[in-house]
């Protein structure tokens, strides 16, 4: 099912058009002239055009040359009744799909054309879907872990993969809990379409509800043409909304509308979209606390917490810590082109002993690190090559300061120190600020005031 416009300046035309169109289950708008057609494009998303050339006002040429300035998306079939080489030329040369000439199997030709573009439209989109399924398969071969924990997650994933439920992942940051999201729409009925996520804290309000929903061109400024958004391109698919806790009680409402009528409508639009998407959030915070306090509307937790999986920290599964060091020293020594293959054992041992505080990530961050530093030819990742915070080699007791006779600036030392603890932290929180001062046992509101102080 496509959704077409028709511009005809004959309405039998259209009219004709309509009803061939609408038995094939296509979405159909006709208008009669090209203001009007101006308007539809402007404020609606087609995936396919249908435009005679001679029309009052703007003819279709210069309406489709319009649609090339301004980014419309459709794919444009120019039909006439007075075909000459130069408008022909024209039109291709301006985008158009196809040039047809108005005759007696008008309605033959147009139907063979419209199928020919949505089967090229659709190859497009699965070329699109195939360099995404590479992605998902990577993905989902980095759940790593023998710990009871991880084959549990796994198994709850098989059991409710096939369903059509919401599901809420919560776990700390650095977890890995969009690799279990994608896990569930690999295991899905789902997994042919689009699994498309978002990060709902890394966006402004206004700019994540315009990400979300898309936006028809001049419904604010910079709105330079139409554009799809995210829940609709997961159509038919998974939609992940990474850290919904993050969103305002307004976004909530709006999402929660989504979920219950299966629409969505583009900001600055006039017509609703019929979307299918299966919704997957995740959180690392406490979302019930978050209800209890008003922060989070309780209508729209019970609508996304249907099936609740939670990823413990890696603290808590230490059986999973080696395997995860050995996949990551395998991947990036393969990526590095150095043959290393083990780490020695005061190495592991360190490993072993780390908290990880930042959990997978952290992890994978700080093997990187000793592959890239280590020169391969032993083989092998020695405890020299690790970050100083995992290897834990410090001082243990107070370190004698040492004044030079030229004194020393204090307050840049004090503030250098600041602000690599701050930067530390948050590479250790995934650049999650909430959990990156939790790290520094410090709140949120002083976080953000030395961030701001220091322009990180």
């Amino acid at each position: 099912m496509a959704r077409l416009l028709i511009i005809d300046d004959e309405k039998s035309i259209c009219q004709l058009l309509e009803i061939s169109f609408r038995k094939k289950g296509h979405l159909v708008e006709t208008v009669s002239n090209s203001q009007a057609a101006k308007k539809k494009i402007e404020s609606q998303v087609y995936d396919l055009i249908i435009s005679d050339i001679r029309m009052p006002g703007l003819t279709g040429i210069e309406l489709l040359q319009y649609a090339h300035e301004t980014h419309i998306p459709a794919a444009f079939i120019l039909i006439t009744a007075v075909p000459t080489m130069s408008t022909a030329i024209e039109a291709l040369n301006l985008g158009a799909y196809r040039y047809v000439v108005k005759t007696d199997t008008l309605v033959e030709e147009l139907s063979l054309t419209v199928d020919r573009a949505l089967e090229e439209l659709a190859l497009r989109e699965e070329n699109l879907r195939l360099r995404r399924e590479l992605l998902r398969i990577f993905a989902a071969q980095n759940i790593v872990g023998r710990s009871r924990p991880i084959e549990s997650i796994l198994e709850m994933v098989r059991t409710v993969a096939p369903t059509t439920s919401t599901v809420l992942i919560t776990g700390e940051s650095g977890t890995g809990k969009e690799l279990v999201a994608r896990a569930i729409h690999e295991a899905s009925l789902r997994r042919e379409k689009p699994f498309v996520s978002i990060n709902c804290g890394a966006f402004p309000e206004t700019l994540l509800e315009s990400e979300l929903f898309g936006y028809i061109k001049g419904a604010f400024t910079g709105a330079d043409g139409n554009r799809k958004g995210i829940i609709e391109s997961a159509n038919g698919g998974t939609l992940f909304l990474d850290e919904i806790g993050e969103t305002s009680p307004g976004m909530q409402v709006k999402l929660l509308r989504v979920l219950q009528e299966r629409y969505v409508r583009p900001l600055g639009g006039s017509m609703d979209v019929p979307v299918d998407v299966r919704l997957i959030a995740s959180t690392n915070r406490d979302l019930k606390k978050m209800v209890a306090s008003g922060q989070f509307r309780e209508d729209f937790y019970y609508r996304v917490s249907v099936i609740p999986i939670h990823v413990p920290p890696l603290r808590e599964r230490s059986d999973d810590v080696e395997p995860l060091a050995r996949h990551f020293l395998h991947k990036f020594a393969l990526q590095m082109g150095k043959p290393i293959s083990d780490f020695d054992p005061d190495a592991l041992n360190s490993i072993r002993r780390w908290s990880w505080p930042g959990n997978v990530r952290e992890l994978e961050n700080a093997v990187e690190h000793a592959v890239a530093v280590s020169d391969g030819r032993e083989g092998i990742v020695r405890l020299a090559h690790l970050p100083e915070s995992v290897t834990g080699i410090a001082p243990t007791g107070p370190q004698e300061v040492q004044i030079p006779t030229e004194g020393v600036d204090f307050e840049g030392r004090v503030s250098l120190v600041e602000k690599q603890y701050l930067q530390a932290a948050l590479q250790a929180a995934g650049g999650v600020r909430r959990r990156a001062a939790e790290l520094l046992k410090m709140s949120y509101r002083s976080f953000r005031h030395y961030a701001k102080k220091y322009e990180i």
